[in-house]
Order: C-alpha cells, then structure tokens, then sequence
C-alpha cells in the first residue's frame, strides 16, 4: 500500500480509501466486519462514511469496527443530508450542523472527526455562516478537518476566500464523482485542488458499477444499483456512457485485466487524485478493488483508456489550445 499526504494537513492516508455506504445497506455486519479487516491487512487506514448512509447504521457499524483501533484509523462523515424525518430535514445552517456532528460521534463512538466533510452545498444559508459553524467545531476538537463534496469549483474557491479572510481553518479535502465516463472534475476541480494543495478523494470510480463489466454482456444481471436506483439510472443511463463502458470492458478483457482494477488505477493516475473510493459489498468484490493496486499505469496505458471516452471541454472554451 502506498499513502498520501491528505493535503496539507500532513496526514498520510492510504492510497485507497474505504467507503462504508454499502455497510448496514447491502453488507450486514458479519460481510463489514470481515471486510474491514480485509482492509486494514491490506494497509487501508482510511475510512469514508456519512450521516445519510443507511439511514445512520453504517456510521454505527464503521464505529464498532474501528473501536479497536481508532488512533490507526483516518474516518470521514458528512453532513447536509439527515437520516430520518423533521422540519428541517437538510441543509448547512448553524443549527443543523451541530445537531448533525452530535449525532455522528455518538453513531460513530469516537470524540473526533478526522475528516468532515460538507456534503452538498446549501444556497439557503450563507457560507459564512457554515463556514464559521466548521471552525468552532475544530477549535471544539470535535472535527479536525474540513472538506466538501459535490461542490463546484466556484462554491470551492469562495469557501477559501472567506476563510483565508477570517483566519480560520481551510478546506483540506475535496470529494468530486470521478470516472472514466464522468469526467467534468478534470477541468476546474482538479486543477483547483493542484493549485491549493487540497487533498481529492473521488467516488463513483467505477460509475456506479457500469465499468465493472457486468452490464457490457448480453445477459446483464437481473438486479444491480443501475437497475433499481433511479438516481444512478438517471447519471449513468445515457447511451454514449453504455457505449464507453463496453469499449472500456472490452479493452480491459483484452489486456488480461479485471475491469474494476483496471478503472480504478486510471483514476488514481491523476495527480489530484489523493486516493479512490471504493465500495464493495462482500470480500470477493473487495479483492477486485484491492487488485488495481497491482496495475503499472504507465502514461500511455493512460491515454489509450482515457481515448475510449470523450474529454470534457476546456474551462474557456478555447479548444485551440488542444492542438499544442
């Protein structure tokens, strides 16, 4: 296992990154505890989760997992999102938050978040208020750093701004969707991250499964996350992408390599890229994810798998500068 400087906070974390939405959803607590020890022989020290998940039971079962050994561990949750019903379900107000990150360390067992991130952001509450509502939180201990997802990079970059003017603690991390079909991070998020020195954990490494290969053959299984889930049908269910992923499928069977390695190893070939999150629900999905650390990706491995799919367009639109 390779490991990573997780910004600049001088943290080194695994060079894959554990998610945990599958825990208590998919994977009862037998498959999670034995994937999760699956993870740390594998040198796996960091851990994704959030409040949503399961409805709270996989932030349960992360913090029974890591009892052991939580001072080896790096563990993330969220916050946006709340797993059950009230008046004010969602958001980033003052209010929320502090509720939310209560109810997190006591579903995770721990004193400390090692990593929260913001998980959507919120246009009804200004972002100094946010902003400020994290900064008491780490000066509480109760959060060491701070991150966003699905952020764009304008929403980023203003979040910085306003923190750099008051003097308090930055982002540290960032979470875009990252594949080999979905690939919009490549033009200003990952360059933002390079140029501040954020540390970039991506999820949807493999689509949502479409790049596993199960979806390519004649025979497509009867059940799976595109199947049955409509947000993942709606990202995933364009018909270029299906197009992609069986030219990617192909060539993968063609070098000897399993698709879900294959995939992973070219996302964490960008230099932004901190670490991939995977997900599994058993161990034999896990050995899969585990596997891509074995692959050389060599540039030019690269840059055939990253011709099977179109490239997003610059940020000025000013496709001349692709001919240099």
């Amino acid at each position: 296992m390779n490991y990573k400087r997780l910004g600049q906070t001088g943290v080194k974390v695994s060079s894959l990154c554990m998610g945990t939405m599958t825990f208590g959803r998919e994977a009862d607590r037998t498959a999670c505890a034995a994937m999760y020890k699956r993870c740390r022989d594998a040198g796996i020290n960091f851990f994704d989760c959030a409040n949503l998940y399961a409805g709270g039971e996989s932030e349960k079962i992360l913090g029974e997992s890591i009892a052991a050994d939580r001072d080896e561990v790096v563990i993330t949750s969220k916050v946006y999102y709340q797993p059950g019903p009230g008046l004010n379900p969602v958001g980033l107000s003052r209010r929320h938050m502090l509720q939310a990150v209560e109810a997190s360390l006591k579903r995770l067992k721990t004193d400390r978040i090692d990593l929260y991130f913001l998980h959507h952001f919120d246009e009804h509450t200004p972002l100094e208020e946010t902003l400020r509502a994290l900064e008491d939180l780490v000066t509480q201990g109760k959060v060491v750093y701070t991150g966003a997802s699905n952020f764009s990079a304008w929403q980023i970059a203003k979040a910085l701004g306003i923190s750099e003017r008051h003097g308090w603690n930055r982002f540290q991390c960032i979470q875009p969707m990252y594949n080999l079909v979905k690939r919009q991070a490549e033009v200003e998020l990952l360059p933002l991250a390079q140029a501040e020195r954020l540390g970039v954990i991506t999820y949807s490494p493999l689509g949502g499964g479409l790049l596993t290969g199960k979806y390519a053959d004649e025979s497509p299984p009867a059940a799976g996350r595109l199947l049955k889930d409509t947000i993942y049908r709606r990202r995933f269910g364009e018909e270029w992408v299906k197009d992609v992923a069986r030219r990617y499928t192909s060539y993968a069977k063609g070098l000897g390599l399993n698709p879900v390695a294959l995939a992973l190893a070219w996302v964490a070939h960008h230099p932004a890229v901190t670490a991939p999150i995977i997900g599994a629900r058993n161990l034999t999905q896990l050995e899969d994810a585990l596997a891509s650390l074995d692959i050389s990706m060599t540039p030019e491995l690269h840059r055939e798998l990253s011709s099977l799919s179109p490239a997003p367009p610059l940020a000025t639109d000013r496709n001349d500068e692709l001919a240099e």
